[in-house]
């Protein structure tokens, strides 16, 4: 039953959805029926394992530490910009060595990264060993990859990998 309707839940709310936008009729009936079980169990075997999170302190950490970062970025980028006007800012492409390999991990710093202002575009390397971010104002690089990393490498390494 399981491989047949693997998120059931999911596979109601896509029958719904298709009668909603297309009208109920027997026929419409079929075809969301259809689609509301054969997408997600087509889908299923892409879905990514379920990752196991060791350190659930360190996730609230974490959380509580990219929050401070966007609203701290914000404001920087704020004040940069009504300071700043004649004055350009040092922005940079910087490249950021990895050492997490966790895919659920990289995903999760893919998203921090583009979550906190002053972070406009994030690259992985396709093997994962580094990290190609533009950074709004970079003064110092080596002092900006050390912060990084400790900042949102190192618990994402100790919430999914140790």
């Amino acid at each position: 039953m399981k491989r047949l309707l693997p998120w059931p839940l999911l596979s109601l709310s896509l029958v719904v959805m298709w009668l909603m936008l297309n009208g109920f009729s027997l026929g419409q009936l079929l075809l969301g029926v259809l689609f509301g079980v054969g997408a997600p169990a087509l889908l299923a075997p892409l879905r990514p394992a379920r990752p196991r999170v060791r350190h659930p302190l360190t996730v609230i950490r974490l959380i509580l530490a990219v929050g401070h970062d966007v609203i701290e970025s914000t404001l920087d980028v704020f004040w940069t910009l009504l300071r700043n006007r004649r004055t350009p800012v040092n922005s940079a492409f910087v490249i950021i060595p990895l050492e997490l390999r966790d895919p659920t991990a990289l995903a999760s710093l893919a998203m921090i990264t583009t979550v906190v202002p002053g972070t406009v575009w994030s690259e992985l390397a396709r093997d994962s060993s580094a990290m190609l971010l533009h950074v709004w104002n970079v003064p110092d690089e080596a002092e900006f990859i050390r912060f990084f990393k400790a900042r949102y490498e190192q618990p994402l390494m100790k919430i999914f990998e140790s």
